[in-house]
């Protein structure tokens, strides 16, 4: 006897202007199954997550829940159907405590008064249950990003959900965060929650999932399992096209200093120490990377050096010249370019156009300004060139960046920032959330930029890109540079225990 799936799709579509999302989309979730969806950016995932889950109405087709057509004209009906969603940008408030988050919007009451004793009480035998350890009263704000996910999939569950969408979910977490949320997947898995998991990273969906889906350009393209893929099989099918998953690169030919940093010290925005006295230099042609588990101090030591924080300490030398820690203006125009980490709050201005964000740094200079006046053919003609360059998935140059999937704003970026003359390139998760294919090209793109003389300063969390990109490798840990070495002598091992905060002696 046929299992009745959990969850049925059937020939749903939907158009949005300039572009067909989803075009005739067949999917199927069964109970206890954790099904990953792959696709490029603009592929139509998200989307059809979203129309599942009551943001989005589909044109056409009919969703099932157990066997059952079911009606969804906003998020709630989804919910009332045991749907739960966890968003690839968390949706908590960073005021509120754990509690207050996960019961925000079904409060538990008596007598027509909050009852928070009572509320506290569930999630905290709602989060034993499902393995989800979180302490109850800590503010959102003073707490990891590996356990706001799990706040997130704990308000999820709080609504009883049987259905759990997971976007993303591991593009801002550590590789031990990773493997915590992995073993969370599996906790619910057999607790018989039914699991669509959306992501880029090849490994992580052959390790998780108990069959792909793959979808291209708004359809399904095919489907298959963990046993019967391999990453390159996986990557063609997204694609369309061989992908090389390996960077080429010849070796580096360092020229002279461009970036000098002595004791670099900042503070973060509690008032706590987070660049300890950091000193380290880059040379014309090469690329340094910072490796080390996210909340270590990259953020703010990238910030110092873009212009976006103040030191409180120490001393940049940009091409022999004193540079002061600020007026992100002048480093723009000293050829420095950066791809910020937080491509919302920092890379683009979500309500401007893509026109707009495309000359973020240059729109007051020849040719998209004379004298005062924007020559507006200019920006048009820079933004459709570098939306072909760079692949954008985009009806038009006139759409606002907020518009677009994650993946794609972060093309936006990288695009503008390449596309100028550099001399330094400060690149801080250059490829969180892209699929595949960009990856390939924004990895070519760096390699490039160094082989014309640049120097590139690299902060990843992912080890892969840090190892397949950097000439050299520091770690960052608490703050200081414990070890700098070639990338020649770099093992993931040796790697891996340095950001652990083990050093050899």
């Amino acid at each position: 006897m046929n299992q009745v799936p959990v969850l049925e799709v059937r020939h749903v579509s939907k158009q949005f202007p300039g572009v067909l999302a989803n075009d005739d989309i067949n999917f199927s979730l069964n109970k206890g199954e954790i099904h990953a969806i792959l696709g490029e950016n603009g592929a139509g995932k998200s989307t059809l997550l979203n129309i599942i889950y009551g943001l989005y109405k589909a044109d056409q087709g009919e969703i099932l829940v157990d066997g059952q057509p079911i009606e969804l004209s906003n998020t709630q009906d989804a919910i009332r159907h045991g749907i739960g969603m966890v968003h690839q940008h968390f949706m908590l408030v960073p005021v509120f405590t754990v509690t207050e988050n996960i019961v925000l919007g079904s409060e538990v009451t008596r007598n027509g008064m909050l009852n928070m004793k009572e509320a506290r009480q569930k999630v905290t035998e709602l989060s034993k249950r499902f393995g989800l350890e979180v302490d109850p009263d800590a503010l959102i704000e003073e707490i990891p990003v590996g356990v706001q996910q799990r706040v997130e999939i704990l308000k999820a569950l709080y609504r009883d959900a049987k259905i759990l969408f997971l976007d993303e979910p591991t593009a801002v977490l550590t590789p031990q965060e990773v493997g915590d949320l992995f073993k969370v997947i599996e906790q619910l898995r057999e607790r018989g929650v039914s699991i669509i998991f959306i992501s880029h990273k090849l490994k992580e969906v052959l390790a998780i999932s108990d069959k792909i889906t793959v979808m291209r350009r708004g359809k399904v393209v095919g489907s298959t399992t963990p046993r019967e893929a391999n990453e390159r099989i996986l990557a063609e099918m997204m694609v369309g096209r061989d992908v090389i998953l390996t960077v080429d690169k010849e070796p580096a030919r360092p020229a002279e200093k461009v970036l000098e940093v002595k004791d670099l010290t900042v503070f973060s925005d509690q008032k706590h120490k987070a660049v300890d006295h950091v000193s380290f230099d880059i040379r014309a042609g090469e690329i340094l990377g910072i490796a080390g588990v996210q909340g270590n101090g990259q953020s703010e030591f990238v910030e110092a050096l873009s212009g976006l924080r103040d030191a409180a300490e120490g001393e940049m030398i940009l091409n022999g010249q004193r540079m002061p820690f600020k007026h992100p203006r002048a480093l723009v125009e000293h050829a420095v370019s950066h791809v910020p980490e937080d491509r919302q709050k920092h890379g683009l201005v979500l309500s401007y156009s893509l026109i707009d964000n495309m000359v973020l740094c240059t729109y007051y200079q020849p040719p998209f300004a004379k004298g005062f006046n924007r020559q507006n053919d200019a920006m048009r003609e820079n933004a459709e060139r570098l939306i072909k360059q760079f692949d954008v998935r985009t009806p038009n140059a006139d759409v606002k960046a907020s518009t677009l999937s994650g993946g794609n704003q972060q093309k936006v970026i990288v695009a503008r920032e390449l596309s100028r003359p550099v001399k330094l390139l400060i690149v801080n998760q250059p490829t969180r959330g892209l699929d595949v294919g960009s990856i390939e090209y924004i990895h070519s793109q760096i390699v490039k930029i160094r082989d014309e003389g640049a120097a590139v300063l690299l902060v990843s969390a992912e080890l892969d890109e840090i190892m397949s990109l950097s000439d050299r490798i520091s770690v960052m840990y608490h703050g200081e540079l414990v070890a700098t070495m070639d990338v020649k002598e770099a093992t993931r091992e040796k790697l891996g225990l340095l950001m652990a905060g083990v050093t050899p002696d």
